[in-house]
């Protein structure tokens, strides 16, 4: 493969000029760079700030591992907060450190809330989209949404015209509501980690879920997945690959700041969580025990690493980390290794340990060593 200008222009044996990748080893496992489209922080580092070196820090934890196009998600917080944190992310869009903003909230269920501070949710706002928007100068592509919840349907059109790709979770629709709402998208729906903060899938009471997979068998919607082990059940991940038309099942890592950090006390948002065993959980009442999920502590490789345990073919769990994904934000030159396309890879071995990384057509320093997906 050659590289010039940050730009692949050749695949396959060097030509006999231009800049080469030079020899690997025959061990060598060659992805597209990882495209992770929910995540909120990492390596100790949050988007949720307003000090945008913090955010640079967690985008550079993960373009470390792999994922070299991440789109920063912010949870609820009130109005002032979300503007501020969303003033300091844009500029790092327009630079090109992210691929964009997601705003997880505040147009949450309460009944759904997850890791958002119930005092904080409220219906979509039109007024606060239009300021968020105004702020973000066009960096905002994804906002996540209940469908159910009063002037949705609204300011989903709002942030249609803007651009801006509508997600639907963290919320207690049932099926015929989920699938009006998809159905409104005309096919650029996506829908927020599918199978958490919504009802559990039962047979009657189908519910979102099975609308959710019903629409993306259709090839009508993505969805997304958090296949780390943790959010679904490998058997739930088996299932959403299966009945899921080709790429629209798209790999996240809702990895928060304690993503690749060790177990203890981490922020999200305004909330304070609690990692234990790699697995972070809000805190009630200042209890250590007993919240709900609080976000991911795995990199989007890892997620695609114990995807494939869980019997997905790697193909298929790469796609859905890349090409799927740049799908979703209508990033044409990511997720594929072929001319014209983003010079962004990652070298592992067959393990998926990362070797090396390729971004921008340039190599990040300091991975000689292979290290596990985390």
């Amino acid at each position: 493969m050659t590289v010039e200008a940050g730009v692949i222009t050749h695949v396959g044996r060097p030509p006999a000029t231009g800049r080469g990748a030079g020899p690997r080893p025959s061990s060598d496992v060659i992805l597209p760079g990882l495209v992770d489209i929910h995540c909120h922080g990492g390596g100790g580092n949050s988007f949720a700030t307003v000090d945008a070196d913090e955010a640079l820090a967690a985008a550079a934890y993960h373009a470390s591992a792999g994922a070299t196009g991440v789109v920063a998600s912010l949870v609820t917080a009130a109005p002032p907060d979300l503007l501020r944190q969303v003033r300091t992310l844009a500029p790092l869009v327009a630079g090109g450190h992210l691929l964009g903003i997601h705003l997880e909230g505040p147009f949450l269920a309460p009944a759904r809330r997850g890791a958002h501070s119930q005092a904080l949710l409220r219906d979509p706002d039109p007024a606060l989209a239009q300021g968020l928007l105004a702020a973000a100068g066009g960096a905002i592509k994804i906002v996540t949404m209940a469908p159910e919840r009063a002037g949705a349907a609204v300011v989903a059109g709002l942030l249609r015209a803007a651009g801006v790709v509508v997600a639907f979770g963290h919320t207690d629709a049932d099926y015929p509501t989920m699938a009006a709402a998809l159905s409104g998208c005309l096919g650029s729906g996506l829908v927020t980690h599918l199978g958490n903060a919504m009802p559990p899938l039962h047979h009657r009471a189908a519910g979102p879920v099975a609308a959710a997979l019903a629409a993306a068998a259709r090839d009508e919607a993505s969805v997304e997945l958090i296949a780390d082990g943790v959010h679904v059940d490998p058997g739930f991940t088996r299932l959403v690959f299966a009945a899921a038309a080709p790429g629209r099942v798209v790999l996240v890592s809702d990895a928060t700041a304690a993503a690749g950090m060790p177990d203890g006390s981490y922020q999200l948002g305004p909330l304070r969580v609690w990692v234990a065993d790699g697995v972070a959980r809000t805190c009630p009442g200042g209890q250590r025990a007993g919240g709900a999920l609080a976000g991911g502590t795995s990199s989007l490789l890892g997620v695609v690493a114990t995807a494939r345990a869980a019997g997905v073919p790697l193909a298929d769990a790469v796609r859905a980390a890349t090409e799927a994904p740049a799908r979703v934000l209508g990033a044409a030159d990511r997720g594929r290794l072929a001319p014209g396309m983003a010079a962004d890879l990652v070298v592992t071995d067959e393990r998926l340990a990362v070797r090396r990384v390729l971004r921008a057509g340039r190599w990040l320093p300091g991975q000689r060593v292979a290290r596990g997906p985390q």
